[in-house]
Parts: C-alpha cells; sequence; structure tokens
C-alpha cells in the first residue's frame, strides 16, 4: 500500500516509482541482513549515484539532477521504506554536498562534485562533539594556519559512515570567537592522521556505521577550505536545515513501511472468526498510525516547498522533523503491538523498524532542540510583529 502522492509531473511519478522499485527489489531483500551483519551496503550508495538519486536536488551543472527538494524528499523516503540504514545514509550524504555546492567557489565544485553527486565518492558530516552536540559553537577541534593551508587536531563524534567516507566535511575552530570562530573544510578520506574509533553498538541502523573521527595534525591545503573563514558555524546551520528535512523523510519511510506490514498482516491473520482487521479495537488503532503519517508527511512537504521557493524554512524544518520523527516511534511501537507477539520477533521487520525510529528523534538535534529552534523562531515572529489593537 505505497503512499499516495500528487506529484506535478510525468518525470516526478517516474523518479517515485523508480526509487520504490529499486527499494523493494534492491534494498529491502538484503537490509536484515546487512543489519545483522552490521554491513555497510557501499554497493547500493553506486546504483543510487547510477540513477541520479543522490544529486537529485542539486544543480545540473554541479553533475545533478536540477530538481525539486520536495520531490527529492518523496524519493528519499521510498528509499528508507527500503532500508533505513540506506536511507539514512542518502540524507547525510546529501548534506555533506551542501557545504560545498551552497558557499565553495567554482573551482572548488567543478573538481569536487561530480563525483560526490555520482555516488563515486561518499561523504561524512562532521559536526558533533562528545561534549559539544546539541551545542555546536562549543566545539573543542582546532584548525591552525600553516604553511600553505591548515592543520586540524581534535575528535568529531557520532560521525555516520566514519571509517568508510571518501571525505569528511569537517567543521573546526580558526579562532575563539564562539559564532564567528568556526571553519568548514573539506578532508579526504585518506589524509595522514585521520583515523577512527570502533564502529558504535547499536540499538539499531547497524548497516550506517558510527563512529569518532580523529584528526591528529591532519594537514589540508588551502584550497579545502569550504566559504569563508570564519563563516563554519551558518554553513552548518544551513545545512542542519535540509539535513533535518532529510531525516524527516527517512522516519515517514519507516512509518509508512511499518503502517503497510501491519495492515497486512491485519487483513490475513484471524481470530473470532474473521480477519482481525474487522475488529474495531485493532482497526481504529492502524487509523490513528495513518492519522499520524499524513499530517507529517504534509509538515515536511510544506518546508520542502518554502525552501524549493527561495523562502525562509528554518523552523518548518524543525517541525517537520520534530512531528515526523515523533509519528514514526508512535507508529513503528504500535506496528509491533498490531503483530502481537510475532511483532516481537525478528521474523518480522517491525521490530527493526521500530529500533531504527528512535535515533531520528535525537540526530540532527534532538526533538528537545527542535522544540527551541521553534520557539525562538516564535518568539522573535512576536517581536518584530506590530502590537496588536486591545
Amino acid at each position: 500500500m505505497p503512499a499516495e502522492r500528487l506529484l506535478s509531473t510525468d518525470e516526478a511519478e517516474e523518479l517515485v516509482a523508480a526509487a520504490r522499485d529499486v527499494a523493494r527489489s534492491s534494498l529491502a531483500p538484503r537490509a536484515a541482513e546487512d543489519e545483522a551483519a552490521h554491513r555497510f551496503p557501499r554497493d547500493a550508495f553506486a546504483q543510487l549515484g547510477e540513477l541520479g538519486f543522490l544529486g537529485l536536488p542539486y544543480p545540473e551543472a554541479e553533475g545533478g539532477l536540477g530538481l525539486s527538494y520536495e520531490l527529492y524528499l518523496q524519493v528519499l523516503e521510498e528509499l528508507a521504506a527500503g532500508s533505513a540504514s540506506v536511507g539514512v545514509g542518502v540524507s547525510v550524504h546529501a548534506m555533506s554536498c551542501y557545504p560545498l555546492s551552497r558557499y565553495g567557489s567554482d573551482e572548488q565544485r567543478a573538481r569536487w562534485l561530480p563525483e560526490m553527486l555520482g555516488g563515486t565518492l561518499v561523504g561524512a558530516y562532521c559536526l558533533s562533539e562528545s561534549h559539544a552536540g546539541s551545542d555546536p559553537a562549543a566545539m573543542r577541534c582546532r584548525a591552525e594556519r600553516v604553511e600553505g593551508g591548515y592543520r586540524i587536531t581534535g575528535t568529531k563524534a557520532w560521525i555516520t559512515h566514519g571509517g568508510q567516507a571518501d571525505y569528511y566535511v569537517v567543521f573546526a575552530r580558526t579562532s575563539d570567537d564562539r559564532s564567528r570562530g568556526i571553519s568548514c573544510f573539506l578532508v579526504p578520506g585518506d589524509a595522514e592522521g585521520l583515523s577512527f574509533g570502533e564502529p558504535e553498538s547499536k540499538m539499531g541502523l547497524m548497516g550506517s556505521p558510527t563512529t569518532d573521527v580523529h584528526l591528529d595534525g591532519v594537514v589540508v591545503g588551502e584550497d579545502r577550505l569550504i566559504g569563508e573563514e570564519g563563516e563554519g558555524l551558518p554553513i552548518a546551520l544551513s545545512a542542519l536545515d535540509s539535513g533535518r528535512l532529510g531525516i524527516a523523510a527517512c522516519a515517514l519511510g519507516v512509518a509508512q513501511a511499518a503502517l503497510d506490514v501491519a495492515v497486512d498482516y491485519a487483513r490475513e491473520r484471524e481470530a473470532f472468526g474473521g480477519p482481525i482487521i474487522g475488529h474495531q479495537g485493532l482497526a481504529f488503532l492502524l487509523a490513528d498510525m495513518a492519522a499520524a503519517v499524513e499530517p507529517a508527511r504534509a509538515a515536511m512537504l510544506e518546508a520542502a516547498r518554502r525552501r524549493d521557493a527561495g523562502r525562509p524554512f528554518s523552523r518548518q524544518a524543525s517541525v517537520a522533523k520534530l512531528v515526523a520523527t515523533d509519528a514514526a516511534m508512535r507508529v513503528t511501537t504500535d506496528a509491533v503491538q498490531v503483530l502481537g507477539g510475532a511483532g516481537y520477533t525478528t521474523d518480522f521487520p517491525v521490530e527493526r523498524f521500530m529500533r531504527e525510529v528512535k535515533v531520528m528523534q535525537i540526530f540532527e538535534g534532538t526533538n528537545q532542540i527542535q522544540r527551541m529552534v521553534i520557539a525562538r523562531h516564535l518568539e522573535r515572529a512576536a517581536a518584530a510583529a506590530p502590537a496588536l489593537a486591545r
């Protein structure tokens, strides 16, 4: 029972259908095995790059397809329904391309973006530190000027694709100024002095490696500084707005997959003389699951449309990430309940779905941070608005 979508062109219909086909035929059949083996499905990224999915929202001149973010998110949702590890990986990779596309020089974009968007190179985004997750301005990783470039020293934490990526977008402190003392660098994956911790032993997303990234005096040339020195924090926060929409799409993909499994099971499982979907208590549970997914999807698409129109969308991105991931947590938990004892076993994917979406309430800014972002936007909007007539 695929999600019902209102797509504006035949091309959009074909792209979403192609993503759904790849998810069902290539990603879903191997997802459980990749998770059990803690295996990073690197070959899937090459396949998705060849299909143009990794560069879908980026300009054609940079090697992308030049299509809307609204369409990209719906493609991403279909991919995540097949494999959450791949969906999250695509979202993180797309976010790692954003600083170069948005803030890089013409020469930098021409040099690196075609391979990044084509899937030849897979990226990682290195912002968080163990003491500076929700507060990136507190980072301690430093980049010192040396002849011809910078020497970067420090450790980044919770890095998706750590040890597997071909390049790392690293944010490091170039001065002690809290908000204007951070810069952005493109570090090659084979740089001398770059090493990685053991992959984290996680609750879910085992096919997506997460490690510490250690930079022990890694030297990069000046040509690997993205944007201006001191511009790193605005770059990071801007990328996170788009990345939050990517996580919303992944959460919705998994939630839709869980709903589909639950509905199919309820139609086939019989008790008390008929399919259990005919019993009101369970039917209402399924209805509530659908009613959670659809408005969350609408919130995500509203934020994407604002982004595509060049309008501010930071508040809407936080709303979408918040409601989509909270909805996905409820829906996947309820899917386990619909299947009963069977849902608690690995014979069905819903227990994996439930474990996978939990972290989506945490990364790209916890949902508590999203509430802070939303509240601050409301406060600023209220301060800027004329006083109401009394």
